[in-house]
Formats: C-alpha cells, sequence, structure tokens
C-alpha cells in the first residue's frame, strides 16, 4: 500500500457524517498536512426531519458532525441536498422496485453526491479534493488511480465505490482504508471525542426500521403498486399479489403456503407484473450479464479471471468475465451461485484490486408456457 497522500497545506473537504469514522478521519487528515473543511449534507426535507432524526443524515448527527468540527478546530458547513437526494436516490430506489429490481442507493448516493455534488463544492470552497470515512483504499499514481479492498475485512467498502471514474477518484481521499474499526475507536477516545463508542448506522439511511414496503407505500401510495399474479415455474397460477414492489428474488417470507416444499420468489417479470415462485434450487445460477458497466482498470480485451461479489455481503467467488457491447459484460462462475438479483451490484476484483463492476440484468427463470 502507498504512503497517505500528504496534504502539504493543500485544501479537502470531507464529508462528516457525524459518526466516529468521518470524524478520525477529520483528524488523520490533519496530521497529514491537510487542511480540512467539514461538509455535512441535509438530505431530508424540512417537513420530513422528524423521520431522520437518528439517522446519518439528521439533526442529531449534524449536531454531533459540528461537535467534532468544534473540538478538531475545523469549519464546518451545512448543505442542504435535499433535492437532490429526492430525485437521484430516492426516485431510484422507488423506480428500480417498480421494475422488478432490488436497488443500491448507496452506490448512487456515492457516485452523484458524495464524489459528485460535493466535489463541485469543493472547488467552490478552493479545494479539489474530496475525503470520506469510506472502509476502502484509493492508491494515488500519476495520472491514475487504483481503487483497493480497505484492510478490514469486516467494514470494507470498496463494492459502494465500484461506479466512480478516474476523475472522481483521482481527486478523493479515504485515510480510513488502512485501518481497522477497533484503531478507529481509541483514536476517537485519544482524541476525547463524544463520538468515539457511537453505534455504528446499519440500515439504508431514509428507510425507517429498514422497512422498505412501508417506505414505499408512503413514497408511492399503493395505488402506483403494480398488481398482479403469483404463479410456479409450470405456469400455474397461485394467488393474487399486490405489488411486484413488495417482492425480490430469494424471498420466502409472505408468500402463499399449501405447498409441501419452501417457495422462494426466483424472478419477477415487470412486463406482465407476474412473480414466478419455485425451490430453492431455482434460485441456482451458473452464470449472469450485467450492464452499465464501470472498468476502473480499462476494458477488458479478452475474457479474464476475476473474483466477482454479486451482492456486499457476499464473500465473492471466481469465474470468468468477458467484456460486451454496449457497456454489458457476461460473468461464468465457477461455483455456481444462489440468488442472483437483477439491480443489485456485481463488483470485479483481481485480488483486493477493485476493476470494476456493473448492475445485474434481469435473466427469466425458465417457466413454461
Amino acid at each position: 500500500m502507498l504512503a497517505p497522500m500528504k496534504g502539504n497545506g493543500r485544501r479537502v473537504l470531507l464529508g462528516m457524517s457525524g459518526g466516529v469514522d468521518s470524524s478520525v478521519a477529520a483528524a488523520l487528515l490533519q496530521r497529514d498536512g491537510w487542511e480540512v473543511i467539514g461538509v455535512t449534507m441535509k438530505v431530508w426535507p424540512q417537513d420530513c426531519i422528524s423521520r431522520a432524526e437518528d439517522k446519518c443524515c439528521g439533526p442529531s448527527a449534524i449536531a454531533d458532525a459540528r461537535g467534532v468540527a468544534h473540538k478538531l478546530g475545523v469549519p464546518h458547513y451545512v448543505v442542504d441536498e435535499a433535492d437532490n437526494f429526492e430525485k437521484i436516490v430516492i426516485d431510484y430506489f422507488a423506480s428500480e422496485y417498480k421494475k422488478g429490481r432490488t436497488p443500491n442507493p448507496c452506490v448512487m448516493c456515492n457516485e452523484h453526491l458524495k464524489f459528485g455534488n460535493l466535489r463541485t463544492k469543493a472547488r467552490s470552497l478552493g479545494a479539489d479534493f474530496i475525503a470520506t470515512g469510506h472502509y476502502a483504499i484509493i492508491d494515488h499514481h500519476e495520472n491514475r488511480a487504483v481503487l483497493r479492498k480497505g484492510r478490514d475485512a469486516r467494514k470494507d467498502q470498496s463494492y459502494f465505490l465500484f461506479s466512480l471514474g478516474q476523475d472522481q477518484l483521482q481527486h478523493a481521499l479515504t485515510p480510513l482504508g488502512g485501518m481497522e474499526k477497533p484503531e478507529i475507536r481509541e483514536i476517537a477516545r485519544e482524541l476525547g471525542l463524544k463520538v468515539a463508542d457511537k453505534v455504528d448506522s446499519q440500515e439504508i439511511c431514509f428507510v425507517p426500521g429498514n422497512d422498505y414496503k412501508a417506505f414505499l407505500r408512503g413514497h408511492l401510495g399503493e395505488e402506483e403498486f403494480h398488481k398482479g399474479g403469483i404463479y410456479d415455474t409450470k405456469g400455474n397460477f397461485i394467488a393474487d399479489h399486490e405489488g411486484i414492489e413488495m417482492f425480490t428474488i430469494g424471498q420466502r417470507k409472505g408468500l402463499p403456503g399449501g405447498s409441501p416444499r419452501p417457495r422462494y420468489v426466483i424472478d419477477i417479470d415487470p412486463q406482465t407484473n407476474r412473480v414466478i415462485v419455485g425451490d430453492e434450487e431455482d434460485l441456482v445460477r451458473e452464470g449472469f450479464e450485467v450492464d452499465r458497466t464501470n472498468w476502473l482498470q480499462g476494458e477488458p480485451s479478452s475474457s479474464e479471471r476475476i473474483t466477482v461479489k454479486i451482492r456486499y455481503a457476499h464473500p465473492g467467488t471466481e469465474a470468468t468475465i468477458e467484456a460486451l457491447p454496449g457497456g454489458k459484460a457476461r460473468i461464468q462462475l465457477d461455483t455456481p451461485q444462489r440468488a442472483i438479483t437483477p439491480g443489485q451490484a456485481a463488483v470485479f476484483y483481481d485480488g483486493d484490486v477493485v476493476v470494476g463492476g456493473g448492475w445485474i440484468a434481469r435473466e427469466p427463470a425458465p417457466v413454461a408456457a
């Protein structure tokens, strides 16, 4: 791993969420000679602020970030990104479910807001770099940057940064990438930061209680749901459903009973609003395609060996990848995998280096006519 980039008095805009990670990132950047400016994004409209109270972008988070900035002697600003967050992240989240896909809003927020809009604000403040508390490593070389897994395997967040472009990576700093969580908390205690033992957020920041179905009902209204039927793999009708938005691949809970074996959602057809259910083995795939592929180290000219993660919590599995026309790629898995879910990100690794990634495309399950 390359040594941390020294600031030499240069200015960096740090996204401060009010948590221990971004707080310690501020101190580490100061140590390395950066002039740090802290910014917290307010992503909730004022009339919705109560539901964000305990979230990473709510009022208490803003207060915590401001307190840490004061303690460290760092200027702190709050920027209102509520309208952009609604359009870029929340509307995307809802529209993906309407298409029968399972979204990944953190990737979109990173690409378009944290490393997108905030960089524009950084330039206006005379800062050419953006920094965050992500657990990932960005190595800076001449004219290019390399994104790598963070040292703490349990916290690694390189998966969520796969869609960043080279220009974004070249102007990004992730000072926590080479550290582990216990080290971060110990530094916070040594600095006397009140957030040293603050509990990590484990939920999607805008979904109260992690209940996405309740969120969609409130955001879309049930009249916008795409109702239809539940069918088995032989084309037999089983029951009506209240909307494809209520289902995701691999789901078992909430399906009709009456089957001698457990049923799982194996396909969601947005054209017919059909939800197809089958046995657990019907979830297993030997390969899949992705679209909107982002190649961080250049598009491969021939098939290459990679490790692919098909969801954030997935440990990764060996595969062969081939780039296809139109920004697509085909992944052939060495070991078939369960519940490969359209709409989720598939991220490609060569060792600990992120070589690219894309969005899993729907491949209809075989169903009898």
